[in-house]
């Protein structure tokens, strides 16, 4: 490799050091483990400079043949401007076959995704903080293994793509709670830790109502703990979460390659994402 070339190769575990770096460089909260969580359920790809430094990374997180998460794409700083964005996203493109694609954009990401073919589809509000003082609701419930495939299953319905092998994941890092009716299981959160502290997410309920009182139980769990909740401004949490600590403290753009045009279905919904990378 010549003197200033930038070479593309598969995102390996041996890069997460230097992607830690760079997500460090924009301040986002990524540890190691994080990094290594998405890749595990991702394939990728780094840009590594003529000194073998990652001056870029991409990942791309499939569910099922259903559609893929294009996620963790950053470029050093001093690497911008010369096509490498593009050249990241191209290498997703090809990872992802003919899934269709979303991903959250970041405003300086933004021009380049629509150049791309993405459309914008919602605002996600990333709201973080100190819980206040909260009692712990009735009618939530610690769920376990058992309780898997129905959570998987709601999750699907909820998602419109089968993200199993998330799921599989979250029940190996994180803790779940369920609400149970008619002993079905109606709703689901989860409460992982992530960043500087813990990260509520997904949460997959018929209401707001029901989104609550499960956000409610972990957050009651946890007095004085760093909590972040992601959401789509369309939930109706923002008002609520505002109120009992997190604050609003940034987000994105969630866009789709293609757009989707199906109705929007009533239930269940997704409340709090896993996370602005994973959806």
């Amino acid at each position: 490799m010549q003197q200033g070339e930038i070479e593309l190769q598969g995102f390996r575990p041996d890069h997460i050091e230097g992607a830690v770096a760079l997500s460090r460089q924009e301040n986002w909260p990524h540890r190691p483990q994080d990094w290594q969580m998405a890749l595990q359920l991702s394939s990728g790809a780094v840009a590594l400079d003529d000194r073998g430094r990652v001056t870029g990374t991409i990942l791309v997180t499939p569910y099922g043949g259903d559609c893929a998460m294009i996620n963790m794409v950053i470029v050093d700083r001093n690497a911008r401007g010369k096509g490498l964005g593009r050249r990241l996203m191209e290498q997703a493109f090809a990872l992802a076959g003919d899934r269709p694609l979303r991903l959250v954009a970041t405003s300086d990401g933004m021009p380049l995704y629509e150049k791309l073919g993405f459309v914008p589809s919602g605002t996600i509000l990333q709201h973080q903080g100190q819980v206040a003082a909260l009692e712990t609701p009735d009618g939530v419930e610690a769920a376990g293994t058992r309780d898997l495939p129905e959570i998987k299953a709601l999750d699907r319905d909820a998602y419109g793509a089968d993200r199993e092998a998330l799921i599989g994941v979250l029940a190996e890092r994180g803790e779940f709670a369920v609400i149970r009716r008619d002993r079905a299981i109606n709703a689901y959160a989860v409460i992982r830790p992530f960043g500087r502290g813990e990260v509520i997410g997904p949460v997959i309920a018929g209401s707001a109502a029901d989104a609550k009182v499960l956000i409610s139980y972990f957050a009651a769990s946890r007095p004085g703990a760093f909590l972040r909740v992601d959401t789509d401004s369309r939930t109706g949490l923002a008002g609520w979460l505002t109120e009992i600590g997190l604050a609003h403290v940034g987000g994105g753009v969630a866009m789709d390659r293609p757009a989707r045009n199906g109705p929007e279905q009533a239930r269940p919904k997704l409340y709090a994402l896993a996370n602005q990378a994973l959806g």
